[in-house]
């Protein structure tokens, strides 16, 4: 489906560098990243006065020529001047995965400098919309203390609800969805490998749950791969999460010139230019 978002606009997109069209598109939870999630995330970090720091490691065979070297991992560590958070980008040989997706953005947060120890962290896979992970950070930035919560799980929903999402009817304090049930936010259950320093984590069996964090994620078609995943472990801090969440379920468009294969017939377009 196609449909204008302002009828105002020119007919005519405007074509930029590359030939690609670019577009105005909604809703901004199925917009996917435009193949910028990166830059979009770096250049937002750099304006905030983070520091950055490239590690690659690669195989190097004796008397091979610098341009055949092979590069097996390339990360790039992004740090906030208090040195309290950092946010590291990643595509590694070996990733580690979030519903069957590798993950891009990881993002961790500690109380102090004193501690080496990440107090939470946070997990975002390619085709999270970039500027939805762009106001998370702005958010976290913003905060004198990024490991400490203020609000209750409440307002995460409170964030969607308001722009039309739906409370699940079995869950409606933990879980909400898009109308076209599509994306997903859920409070629950946290995925393995998500690093918290809540000693709860440490200790939940098979018989007993640890503590909850937040989840979002969208799936295209019923039983399909999903788009992007997002995981916050259980220490996040819930103004967080809801900066998160009122930016992703946002009804404002956002400028577009790849759309994913996936949801692009889902999208309403309207040419920019």
């Amino acid at each position: 489906m196609e449909a204008p978002l302002y009828p105002e606009f020119p007919p005519n997109p405007s074509t930029p560098r590359g030939g690609q069209l670019a577009f105005w598109v909604g809703p901004r939870h199925l917009a996917g990243d435009d193949g910028r999630l990166y830059d979009t995330v770096a250049d937002t970090l750099a304006g905030l006065g983070w520091t950055s720091l490239t590690i690659v490691r690669g195989r190097h065979e004796p008397d091979e020529a610098p341009e055949d070297r092979q590069v097996l991992r390339s990360t790039v560590l992004h740090i906030s001047p208090d040195a309290r958070c950092w946010a590291q980008w990643s595509l590694a040989d070996e990733p580690f995965h979030l519903g069957d997706l590798p993950i891009a953005w990881q993002i961790s947060a500690r109380a102090d400098t004193n501690n080496p120890l990440a107090q939470w962290s946070a997990y975002f896979t390619p085709d999270v919309p970039g500027e939805v992970l762009t106001d998370f950070l702005v958010a976290l930035d913003a905060r004198d203390q990024p490991a400490v919560s203020f609000a209750g799980p409440e307002l995460v929903l409170d964030a969607v609800t308001a722009h039309g999402w739906l409370r699940d009817i079995d869950q409606p304090h933990a879980a909400a969805t898009d109308p076209t049930f599509t994306s997903h936010l859920s409070l629950g259950e946290v995925p393995p490998l998500i690093q918290d320093a809540d000693p709860r984590t440490l200790v939940a069996g098979a018989d007993a749950a640890g503590p909850a964090g937040w989840q979002a994620w969208a799936e295209p078609a019923l039983g399909t791969q999903c788009l992007w995943a997002a995981s916050f472990a259980a220490s996040v801090p819930h103004d967080l999460v809801a900066a998160f969440a009122a930016s992703l379920s946002s009804t404002a468009p956002v400028l577009r010139r790849v759309l994913p294969a996936s949801t692009r017939d889902r999208l309403l377009r309207a040419p920019a230019g």
